[in-house]
C-alpha cells in the first residue's frame, strides 16, 4: 500500500521536529521586544537631552569668552544689547559696516555658522539656542565697570538677580532643563 505524500509530511502534535511558535508565545515576544525598544528609546533621549545641552553651554561660554576678548583687545566692551543679535554679534565675528563700526581691525571673536535644527546657530534673530530658532541668547556686560551686572533669566523682573561678573550670558527658556548660563 501506497503512503499519502501529504500525512506522510505532516507533523503530528508529539512530533518535536515540526514544533512552530503559538500565538501566545508570539504575543509574549512582541510585548518583550517593545519594553526592550521603549528602555532603549528613552535612554537615547536622555543622551541626546543632555548632548544638546552640553551644546548650549559651550555656546554661551563661547559667547562670553568672545565678549571678554574683545574688551582685553579694544580696552572696552563691545556696544551694548540685551541679546545676542545685530551689532553685538557683527562685532564679535568681525563685520564691519555702515552699521557697525566698532570693531574696526575686523578681529573675529566668535565664529557661527547657520543656525539648524538641534543644532543652534545664526538666523535672522540673532545667535539662537540648539532648542529653538526664534530668541537669541541674551546678554547683560558691565558697561559701567563696577563688576555687577543684572541678569532675568526668564524674561521678567521677578526672576532678575545681581552678579558679581563683567558679562553673563544665557538663553531664555521656560523649561528649566534646557536653561544654560555661563556663571553656572
Amino acid at each position: 500500500m501506497r503512503k499519502n505524500p501529504i500525512s506522510s509530511n505532516a507533523c503530528g502534535p508529539s512530533d518535536s521536529r515540526c514544533r512552530a511558535f503559538t500565538l501566545i508565545e508570539l504575543l509574549v515576544v512582541i510585548v518583550i521586544l517593545s519594553i526592550l525598544m521603549s528602555i532603549v528609546f528613552s535612554a537615547v533621549k536622555g543622551a541626546l537631552d543632555a548632548a544638546t545641552k552640553t551644546l548650549a553651554k559651550n555656546d554661551v561660554a563661547q559667547i562670553a569668552t568672545a565678549i571678554t576678548a574683545f574688551e582685553a583687545e579694544y580696552g572696552r566692551l563691545p556696544t551694548n544689547s540685551t541679546n545676542v543679535s545685530g551689532a553685538l554679534l557683527e562685532s564679535l565675528m568681525g563685520i564691519t559696516n555702515a552699521t557697525n563700526s566698532d570693531n574696526p581691525r575686523t578681529i573675529v571673536f566668535l565664529e557661527v555658522q547657520a543656525a539648524k535644527k538641534g543644532k543652534g546657530g545664526t538666523n535672522s534673530k540673532g545667535y539662537v539656542d540648539p532648542w529653538t530658532t526664534n530668541v537669541a541668547y541674551a546678554v547683560a556686560m558691565d558697561t559701567n565697570y563696577d563688576n555687577h551686572i543684572s541678569v532675568s533669566t526668564n524674561g521678567t523682573a521677578s526672576g532678575s538677580y545681581d552678579l558679581v561678573k563683567k558679562v553673563g550670558v544665557w538663553n531664555v527658556n521656560t523649561n528649566s532643563r534646557r536653561q544654560v548660563r555661563s556663571w553656572d
